[in-house]
């Protein structure tokens, strides 16, 4: 499958990267050569094989929720490097 040099230049633009005219040939015949695979890939007969999103089978891995005490107020802030009427004080991020 060929993918033409405007159309790399169209994604290259949509991403804002700005791709001089080597690297959009080189990224052509790249992306060409991947569309290609996967084409081939298209071919195989898939029949009776379930779709994965994983070449593995995974468990969840995640504990139980348990409930807990919350942490101390006092001890949440005692290495804070500045707190102020029970909260922390950080820079400020936006001006």
């Amino acid at each position: 499958m060929k993918i033409s040099k405007e159309d790399v230049i169209h994604v290259a633009h949509l991403a804002r990267l700005e791709l001089d005219e080597a690297a959009v040939e080189k990224f052509s015949h790249q992306i060409g050569t991947i569309l290609d695979y996967v084409d081939t890939l298209n071919r195989l007969d898939t029949t009776g094989v379930s779709p994965t999103s994983h070449a593995i089978f995974l468990t969840n891995a995640f504990r139980e929720d348990e409930i807990k005490k919350h942490l101390d107020l006092e001890l949440a802030l005692s290495n804070a490097p500045e707190k102020d009427e029970g909260t922390f004080l950080v820079p400020r991020v936006i001006g």
